[in-house]
């Protein structure tokens, strides 16, 4: 005799979840939150807007619930680029101007630095932003004690550059010519990294 067709509580509960996230991050990708019904969410997912109720709140619950999934996806994609580089320090910088580069990239643009901080608020007081800066705190002090840093304390040095990424990923998405502002923040930021690094020029 068979045992164990029903599948687990939690296992329904997270795909329900991934379901609606799935069904929401396409909407906001296409048409935007604005525009983003929540029927739509529901209908796409084969669910009920209880389900969405129960799960996330409300549609900003959801929001910020596709925010926090590109927001893992693009540090995935970001551990990769400091991985490839050919040394640390490098690495380093290309990250930096990698995130600011993913403001280009339309679902990115829209969800994150449009919809997102328009609908969330601050993106220096998200949730995911304390993560930011602990990694660059980290990566900063280990550049520190390699002899590449300049002496700047590394957290402080973590909330400056955060804040100024950040801010270049919000002026491209906002811009008119996002390409040509992200030329511009670019060179900027590999500009101000360099003047942290000890032995430059």
């Amino acid at each position: 005799m068979e045992t164990g067709l029903r599948r687990p509580r939690s296992e329904m509960i997270a795909e329900t979840r991934a379901k609606l996230i799935a069904a929401a991050r396409q909407a906001f990708g296409t048409v935007g939150y604005a525009e983003a019904s929540m029927d739509d969410f529901t209908k796409g997912a084969g669910l009920t807007r209880g389900a969405l109720y129960h799960h996330f709140g409300d549609k900003k619950g959801l929001l910020q619930a596709v925010v926090q999934e590109i927001d893992a996806e693009m540090t995935e994609r970001l551990c990769a680029v400091s991985a490839a580089a050919p040394n640390r320090w490098q690495g380093f910088v290309d990250e930096c101007v990698a995130y600011i580069e993913m403001a280009l990239e339309p679902e990115i643009q829209r969800i994150v630095f449009r919809d997102g901080t328009a609908v969330l608020g601050d993106i220096s007081q998200w949730p995911t932003n304390n993560g930011c800066i602990a990694a660059l705190s980290r990566s900063l002090t280990q550049l520190k004690e390699d002899g590449d840093l300049v002496d700047v304390d590394p957290e402080a040095a973590a909330h400056l550059i955060n804040g100024a990424t950040s801010q270049a990923a919000l002026w491209i998405a906002g811009s008119d010519d996002p390409e040509e502002t992200s030329r511009k923040a670019g060179e900027a930021v590999r500009a101000l990294l360099e003047g942290l690094r000890v032995g430059r020029g």
